[in-house]
Order: structure tokens, then C-alpha cells, then sequence
């Protein structure tokens, strides 16, 4: 007869598609460090499957998940109650079951805030966002609550970039403004930040957001939150015309371990689960 429980603690992440996000290794890397009996469970959930794979969760009574593209929307739609910063973000990426209550939060903007801080403090700073999707509006509001003067959110759909400026306008005293989004996007002068929160170069290294290239060198710094791989096309022409960059693993790691004091109670080693990302992509500093 032993003591030992057999039992792990079910932790994981639903998105489509999923076989190109690093997320799984890292956060399994910083639970064993943490001697923590644990899994995280890579899965490829379908917009279709959304509902029936929370369901699952819930009754599998895991400690929660996290939801990547495109379900950081419409998991809202699944949950009994949403923290404060998800509230004004509209976008959930973690949630925490407790009891059989599902808590929506969003680490999203914190992370890539805590990365970008390594480079640069956001206040006073002009931001230019790509992109209108549940990354882009989370990386708003947590730049705009930090004290960025300006942000423009371009799109395809000016609607859905108008509706994150409106929410900044109404709950921060950021200035921002909506643009399309057309083909070879100019980037004007005098941004410091230029963020891609697209999809765009995940999984594939030649992708390349629809901008002009020759007007990367008008941002000091160009960013993308796509971690794999980590010198997406676009850092890569940003690089060359002499722009600092950030790629998307230090966001990674640092929304892993918000999403996991959240979920499971306990304080991940970041060291572990950089070298693991570094190891993996054979990069120096992720």
C-alpha cells in the first residue's frame, strides 16, 4: 500500500492550429522544476468543437486552460465570470476552474508588457498595432493603462480597430485611432513601437504581414508576438534596416507564468522555461 497519488493535474491549451506552439514543452519544463505533478495538454480544438471541448475540461476536472487563436473571443460566451482586466479587454486567454466555475483572465497584454519593458518603458511612447484580434486589443489596453500617448490599430475590418479604440478612449487616457489595413501598409514616422498581434508567420518563416518593408526603419522598435518561429520575416527585414526587435518568446514565458499562478498556484522558474524555448529554437536568449 503507498501514499502516492497517481492522479496529475490537468493544465492545457485549445487553439486550431496548435502543432506549432512551443507552449506545451515550456510550461511542462517549469512544473518539474516546480515539482509539481502536472500536465499540459496541447489540443487542436475547432471553432465548432469550442464549447464541447471546455465541457470535457470541466468534467475531466482540470485546474484550466489556456485559449489561443481563434477562441479568445467566443470562449466568453462559456464562462461564469471574467477578472477585471478581461472585462475591459473583451479577450480571454486563461481560465482558471475552481468548483466547477470557469474564471475568464487575460495574460496576454501583461506578458508582452513585461517583455517589452526589457527594451523599453511604454510611457510617453507612440504605439503602431497590427491587427484587431483578442491578442491585439489585450496588448492595447495593458500599453495604454502603462501610459502610451498614442496607439494606431490598423486592420482589415476598420470596425473591429475602431472598437479597441473606443474601448481605450473610454477606459484609459490613451489617445488612439482606427486605420485600414490595405495591402503594403506605410509605416509613418516617428512610431517607437510597431507590434504585429496577427497570426501572420506562425508555423511558417517566410510570412510576412502585409506592409512595405522599406518603411520598417520609421519604428525604433519592431515587435511581433508570434513565437515560433522567433525571428519571424518581419524581424528579420526590421533587423536590417537597423530597428531593435522582440520576438514573441519572452510574452511566451512570461504569460506562462501569470497563467500559471493563476491556475495551479505556483510560481514557475522563468530561467527553465527560457532555456527550454532557447534550446528548441537554438536561439541564445529567447
Amino acid at each position: 500500500m503507498t501514499d502516492r497519488s497517481f492522479r496529475s493535474i490537468l493544465t492545457g491549451s485549445f487553439s486550431t492550429p496548435c502543432a506549432k506552439n512551443p507552449t506545451v514543452a515550456m510550461m511542462e519544463a517549469g512544473y518539474a522544476k516546480a515539482g509539481i505533478d502536472a500536465r499540459y495538454i496541447n489540443c487542436d480544438v475547432k471553432p465548432d468543437n469550442l464549447a464541447a471541448a471546455i465541457a470535457g475540461a470541466k468534467a475531466m476536472e482540470w485546474a484550466g486552460f489556456n485559449c489561443s487563436i481563434p477562441h479568445k473571443i467566443a470562449v466568453l460566451d462559456h464562462l461564469d465570470a471574467l477578472a477585471e482586466s478581461a472585462k475591459i479587454i473583451g479577450a480571454v486567454n486563461c481560465v482558471q476552474i475552481r468548483d466547477g466555475e470557469l474564471t475568464g483572465n487575460n495574460t496576454d497584454g501583461k506578458g508582452f508588457l513585461a517583455s517589452l519593458r526589457k527594451l523599453a518603458d511604454p510611457k510617453g511612447k507612440t504605439i503602431f498595432l497590427l491587427g484587431a484580434g483578442g491578442a491585439a486589443r489585450a496588448i492595447a489596453v495593458e500599453l495604454a493603462l502603462a501610459g502610451a500617448r498614442h496607439i494606431t490599430i490598423a486592420n482589415r475590418s476598420v470596425e473591429k480597430a475602431q472598437a479597441i479604440a473606443d474601448l481605450l478612449a473610454e477606459h484609459t487616457e490613451c489617445n488612439a485611432e482606427a486605420q485600414s489595413w490595405p495591402e503594403g501598409l506605410h509605416i509613418p514616422e516617428g512610431v517607437d513601437v510597431l507590434i504585429n498581434a496577427t497570426s501572420i508567420g506562425l508555423g511558417d518563416a517566410e510570412a510576412l504581414p502585409p506592409v512595405d518593408t522599406s518603411s520598417l526603419g520609421n519604428a525604433g522598435i519592431v515587435a511581433d508576438v508570434i513565437p515560433n518561429p522567433p525571428m519571424t520575416r518581419l524581424l528579420r527585414e526590421a533587423k536590417e534596416q537597423g530597428c531593435k526587435t522582440l520576438d514573441g518568446l519572452g510574452m511566451l514565458v512570461n504569460q506562462g507564468i501569470i497563467g500559471a499562478e493563476l491556475v495551479v498556484g505556483a510560481k514557475l522558474d522563468a530561467g527553465i522555461m527560457e532555456k527550454t524555448l532557447a534550446d528548441i529554437f537554438g536561439v541564445q536568449e529567447p
